[in-house]
């Protein structure tokens, strides 16, 4: 043993560059398809060549790689999968005495077998002569989206309702069908009834509207015979000229930009048309930076305002071992006067109990890597003391952590565990003794990279961001579904195709690119959901601030069904990201990353494209030359203090900013 390690220690001091060319030139990996389906798993295999074409004996092959997203290769050339997308990986030939050869390669995990399709778009009645537009939603048994399936139609009695194989249906004459889809083994049925058109006329309401940009606007139709009996059932085709937005099946119209708008609804050859006159939104508000706090020893990681409204803590990031705790008794000069430490790289979330007497701030990196969480005493808010610690089961990390007290069960920390991809639930009711109480996670294959972000809780649910599972609704105390913080149940999960939404990232960085669901805040009947999506490559020739950014989309998603969230709408910066959001009164708070810091109204109901509807009340780009790092916005998020209505940014790259957003300008004709 100890000649070997002799030996080894030998070959260690020799530089790479100074060791001759390997024999292998070439390794051929099998099968020549590198495909696998999202919950299966692919066995490769490797051989090694030298220049002659020739097999290399011990050639010393081993396999690696992964994504987060996606799923892993061991050492083997085990390719375990875990969910849709694209898994980078290498095969390296190490053979003494030679330069590693090192082969590429991709593996694209593809959805399962189709399982379930969903039809949209079909009226139950039609007219003869009217038309719609069939839709099918082709889903796997793992909840995930087949994009680009070509689904089969068919109807059962083409005479009276046909459609043709790109779902566009047409009712020909007065009788029943069935109209269906066919995906390999996967189908669904929907019955139409076509009826004679004996419309004699069509009244929309409301005829005439005024409306702003983002507004939605409901329209209905009621038709009647020529005896002026109503018909009763019928469901029109809707559609609108000129201008930009989206008219829904069920005639709800948002409107993206000012104009006048003609909205039609059609019965086959019947037709009547509304008018929609849209204004402006007009939202928009200045902002003033009313105190900052640059940060120069650490990134900057979360902020957190504690309940009296008069001290903030602020995190650290990137070998940061510390919580600031910060006076803001004056925003315009906030001193920090204290700060708490612990055995940790990377203070990545805090949060106070309701009654602020207790904190609680998570712990990655530590040097005897035992992670968790630390609970300190905050009864003095300025001068945090550490009390207990939590670590039992997630000494890998913890990233995320949500603090939340109920009447009937007491006060609860719920926090992500970076290992397992599990969500543990830890009583505090004696902070000095935390105890565990339940976990709970996806299901699927440990060592495939189940990840759970991040975590919010609301009158009893919790909104959990499961990265590549997307967003995963649990009853801990609700009582939807008679789960406690000690039995939480499952009441819904949304899933969806991110490496459809983000393929411009791929187009530009390459495959294998890091994105998932990131974090999620509950507001009236939506969720906002945000995804943290990174480059996979800087941008060739460039460096600072040019050779990187990062991308992202807030979806909006409506839980007035919370069996059955669906998105209603989105909001994509212009530029950056989208990193952890705050909603107070009808206005969100978002940290773009370098996109900086954007609010956006969230007033009324929601659809479409935010963005284009002129909803973005305030931005502002938090670059700062005092900062970590000069002259580069990072915005990682932002908390509003209720006692003075101060949006306090936290930057990773330039410490806190506290800005207030501005009443509108009185505008004197």
């Amino acid at each position: 043993m100890l000649l070997l390690l002799a030996a080894l220690l030998q070959q260690a001091v020799v530089p790479v560059q100074a060791l001759p060319a390997s024999p292998v030139t070439r390794i051929a990996i099998s099968p020549a398809k590198l495909v696998v389906a999202a919950s299966d798993s692919l066995q490769l295999a490797a051989v090694a060549y030298d220049a002659a074409g020739k097999p290399v004996e011990h050639a010393g092959l081993h396999f690696s790689g992964g994504a987060a997203n996606a799923g892993v290769v061991d050492s083997t050339g085990w390719v375990i999968a875990r969910g849709t997308g694209k898994i980078t990986g290498a095969v390296v030939s190490v053979i003494p005495g030679y330069k590693p050869f090192v082969h590429r390669f991709e593996v694209v995990v593809v959805p399962d077998a189709p399982a379930r399709i969903a039809i949209g778009g079909v009226p139950a009645t039609l007219v003869v002569g009217q038309r719609a537009r069939a839709e099918a939603t082709v889903s796997t048994r793992a909840d995930d989206r087949r994009e680009g399936d070509v689904v089969n139609w068919r109807s059962s009695a083409p005479s009276i309702a046909r459609i043709d194989g790109d779902g566009v249906l047409e009712a020909i004459a007065p009788g029943r069908a069935v109209i269906s889809a066919v995906d390999a083994g996967a189908s669904a049925t929907v019955a139409v009834t076509v009826m004679a058109n004996t419309i004699a006329t069509i009244e929309l309401t409301p005829a005439r509207h005024t409306a702003r940009t983002g507004d939605v606007v409901r329209l209905a139709a009621r038709v009647r015979d020529a005896r002026g009996r109503e018909i009763a059932g019928l469901t029109p085709t809707w559609s609108f000229s000129p201008g930009h937005g989206q008219i829904d099946a069920d005639g709800a119209l948002v409107a993206y930009e000012p104009g006048t708008y003609i909205v039609t609804a059609s019965y086959g050859r019947r037709s009547a048309d509304a008018i929609l006159t849209v204004e402006s939104r007009d939202v928009r508000r200045p902002v003033r930076v009313v105190g900052r706090l640059p940060r120069t020893a650490y990134p900057t990681s979360e902020v957190w305002i504690h309940p009296n409204g008069k001290v903030a803590y602020l995190g650290t990031h990137g070998g940061g071992d510390r919580v600031y705790a910060i006076d803001i008794s004056d925003p315009s000069h906030p001193i920090v006067v204290d700060s708490i430490q612990a055995n940790t790289r990377l203070v990545n979330d805090m949060m106070t109990t309701p009654d602020g007497s207790y904190m609680v701030f998570t712990r990655e990196g530590a040097s005897d890597r035992k992670n968790g969480i630390v609970i300190a005493d905050t009864r003095d808010p300025l001068h945090p003391k550490a009390i207990s610690e939590f670590t039992a089961g997630v000494t890998a990390g913890v990233h995320s952590a949500f603090v939340y007290a109920q009447p009937k069960y007491g006060t609860h920390v719920y926090l992500t565990n970076d290992g397992t991809g599990a969500i543990h639930v830890i009583d505090i009711g004696d902070p000095a003794h935390p105890r565990e109480v339940a976990q709970w996670k996806t299901p699927g294959s440990d060592k495939s990279g189940r990840y759970l972000h991040d975590i919010d809780v609301q009158n009893g649910l919790l909104y959990g961001s499961w990265w590549n599972d997307g967003l995963v609704i649990l009853d801990v105390g609700n009582g939807i579904k008679g789960g406690t913080p000690s039995n939480p149940q499952l009441v819904s999960q949304y899933k969806y195709d991110l490496d459809k939404l983000y393929r411009d990232v791929e187009a530009v960085t390459g495959p294998g690119f890091t994105r998932g669901t990131h974090t999620a805040w509950r507001h009236r009947n939506y969720v906002f959901i945000a995804d943290e999506v990174y480059r996979n490559a800087t941008v060739a020739g460039a460096k600072d601030a040019a050779a990187n950014r990062m991308y992202g989309t807030l979806q909006v998603l409506d839980v007035s069904d919370i069996a059955h969230p669906k998105s209603v709408a989105w909001y994509t910066p212009e530029y950056g990201g989208v990193h952890n959001v705050w909603v107070a009164g009808d206005s969100l708070y978002l940290g773009a990353y370098d996109g900086g810091f954007h609010v956006f109204d969230v007033s009324g109901e929601l659809r479409g494209d935010l963005r284009a509807q002129g909803r973005e009340i305030a931005h502002l780009n938090t670059a700062d030359m005092d900062g970590a790092t000069k002259n580069a916005a990072f915005t990682w998020g932002v908390v509003v203090n209720p006692k003075d209505g101060l949006a306090y940014v936290n930057d990773f790259n330039n410490g806190l900013w506290i800005v207030r957003i501005e009443p509108k300008p009185n505008v004197v004709p």
